[in-house]
């Protein structure tokens, strides 16, 4: 007799909890140039579509998979989705959404370092996501700005589905980072 498999949980990116997303002020951006957000690259323990994570108080060198539950795509490819929707949500003028149609001013690119829950005991854990952008400028191909963002939560529920509450929580954050700091980097037209 076959023992039925159990099924496999599918999460797509920000989806869960989006009346919990911080609301970016409204900024003007008459004087703004044109920006491409290239895909995020990530390093190849990234580049699937498990969820990670690692056991802090027992090998934290050592990285597993949830068995049962899976991204929707990578993260790296929901991060980039996320942050283009954000960028084009508050700066929709300013946002080239592909490079065969017109030349952007600017490129911003996106490496995606860790995306990541941190078990510190059994019953207890954290998320990490971290990321360095570069904002390289067209005409030059010089690098313009650069700066790495990275930020920590606590999950509600020491599983899966409290690791993609909390990954997802914690990369609005961070994309609320990025998107201000995008704001006061690009320089006037």
């Amino acid at each position: 007799m076959h023992k039925p498999q159990p099924a496999i949980s599918t999460y797509a990116f920000g989806m869960q909890h989006l009346s919990s997303i911080e609301q970016i002020p409204n900024q003007p951006h008459l004087h703004r140039k044109s920006l491409l957000i290239a895909d995020a690259a990530a390093p190849i323990w990234l580049d699937n579509t498990a969820i990670h994570y690692r056991l802090i108080y027992h090998n934290p060198a050592q990285s597993y998979a949830y068995a049962n539950s899976r991204w929707i795509a990578t993260p790296a490819t929901l991060l980039t989705q996320q942050i283009r929707n954000r960028i084009i949500t508050n700066t929709p003028e300013q946002v080239i959404r592909d490079s065969g149609i017109v030349k952007a001013d600017y490129t911003l690119h996106i490496e995606l370092n860790e995306f990541i829950q941190l078990f510190d005991t059994t019953d207890s854990s954290h998320v990490v996501v971290s990321i360095r952008v570069s904002l390289i400028e067209q005409n030059s191909r010089k690098l313009f700005a650069q700066k790495d963002f990275s930020t920590t939560e606590n999950t509600p529920s020491a599983d899966a589905a409290g690791a993609v509450f909390a990954l997802s929580s914690a990369s609005n954050k961070l994309i609320n980072e990025l998107v201000n700091w995008l704001t006061v980097e690009l320089p006037p037209a």
